[in-house]
């Protein structure tokens, strides 16, 4: 197994992922981690800009506002009405939509990653939101004296009511009452990255692009290396990629625990595996 504290030594945010120190994560920064992938050489600095700029645009806003309702619709207002960040139908087929730095280039990206942003800005303002990783449609929490209150960054900032979204949950998933309300508690930075891995890992492999698709199945390895279903797809994505000795002690390693109906599939990627040693050897 590859020792993933060396394979990340770069990645400072993430490395404390790895290390358990997940209260001490900055969110924005290992993001950014994530979107260095595609961009060996990006520089973090201009988007940390941007967010420490947007926030002190909002200042002078929120210190007017009369309600909490009103603290977040001046949020949404900065970032889409005068930034122009709202989510768009194409953005779930482009890598980019989850990168922090392009969202902003292109003004639009997934709820996750605009969510991440408004969380980012909200912060350098004083407002403290946090993510909430419902089904389908990532969303912002803001804690009030009565019930929270949720942003949907993707609808542009719009501001809704605890009883909002439980209706949208539970219309869009089939939860139930008891199950959208959990499914409305704020997650963690693990839980986010964790997610917007997940997300780059279902794009990268409609899109049949291997190379990239093992890039973010190391992170999740390393996040989650106990995961039957993260080592079985670390080891399809290594036959994939021509890593083939890798592939054969990870497969060896799930066949010995995988589900029945997994087992073919397994030999099967296996047999591929040692065939391509074979010819190389």
């Amino acid at each position: 197994m590859h020792d993933f504290l060396a394979e990340f030594a770069a990645d400072a945010q993430f490395l404390k992922l790895l290390t358990r120190r997940d209260d001490e994560v900055d969110l924005t920064v290992a993001a950014l981690e994530l979107a260095r992938d595609a961009e060996p050489d990006l520089d973090f600095t201009p988007t940390l800009k941007w967010i420490a700029d947007r926030g002190g645009e909002l200042s002078g806003p929120l210190a007017h506002a009369a309600s909490d309702t009103e603290l977040l619709e001046g949020l949404g207002e900065c970032l889409r009405g005068g930034h122009g960040l709202v989510g768009n139908a194409e953005c779930y087929e482009q890598a980019e939509s989850s990168f922090l730095n392009r969202v902003i280039e292109r003004k639009t990206g997934l709820p996750i990653a605009l969510s991440v942003l408004y969380m980012a800005v909200a912060g350098r303002a004083g407002l403290d939101l946090e993510g909430v990783g419902a089904p389908i449609h990532f969303l912002t929490r803001y804690e009030t004296l009565d019930d929270p209150l949720f942003l949907d960054a993707f609808a542009g900032g719009q501001v809704l009511s605890l009883e909002q979204c439980l209706n949208r949950v539970q219309e869009t998933s089939g939860l139930s009452a008891d199950e959208a309300l959990a499914a409305l508690a704020p997650v963690g930075t693990r839980t986010i990255i964790t997610r917007m891995l997940n997300n780059l890992k279902a794009l990268y492999a409609r899109q049949e692009d291997w190379p990239a698709c093992w890039r973010v199945q190391q992170r999740l390895l390393a996040l989650h290396p106990g995961a039957f279903h993260e080592r079985r797809d670390w080891a399809l994505l290594a036959v994939r990629t021509g890593r083939s000795s890798p592939a054969i002690d990870m497969l060896e390693s799930c066949l010995a625990t995988c589900p029945a109906d997994e087992r073919a599939t397994l030999e099967s990627q296996l047999a591929e595996a040692r065939k391509s040693l074979a010819r190389w050897n």
